[in-house]
């Protein structure tokens, strides 16, 4: 049975942070803010470890597949093609994001790091110590796309 995916993205910077928590933030990609890093279920109990840090939620097949086109990088520092996914034996974007969601075959499938590096999100944060709704921290549920969308 195949978990769900969660986008998780760093809202806060590590001075001050406890060695722990920073070092867990490693073990999930998350060294700097605004990168983001998709993980399965299996890492809630990391996530939560770092939640006065991280906001994360479930992400779509859409914000997913948009998310690996503009801000998915391969080894190199070089953008991800459709050419590159071709290649890999996908027959486009959305086979790849359906097969990834499904958990049959990983972002190193076409050669993607495993972090996505974002803009801030247009219109800010909000309160970068405040849980989601009144601020930027937490578990964002259904809405992670829509902040997606404004950091891509």
């Amino acid at each position: 049975m195949a978990g769900k995916k969660i986008a998780v993205v760093r809202v806060r910077g590590s001075v001050d942070t406890p060695g722990r928590l920073n070092d867990t933030m490693r073990m999930l990609g998350l060294t700097r803010v605004n990168h983001c890093s998709i993980v399965g279920e299996r890492q809630a109990g990391m996530i939560s470890l770092c939640k006065d840090y991280l906001t994360w939620g479930e992400v779509d097949k859409e914000t997913l597949g948009a998310l690996v086109m503009k801000r998915g990088m391969k080894v190199g520092n070089k953008r991800i093609t459709p050419e590159d996914i071709s290649k890999a034996g996908f027959k486009s974007i959305d086979e790849f994001v359906s097969k990834f969601l499904n958990s049959e075959v990983g972002l190193d499938a076409i050669g993607i790091k495993k972090v996505f590096r974002l803009h801030p999100p247009r219109k800010g944060h909000g309160f970068i110590k405040l849980v989601h709704p009144k601020g930027a921290l937490g578990n964002r549920k259904g809405e992670m796309g829509e902040l997606l969308k404004r950091m891509m």
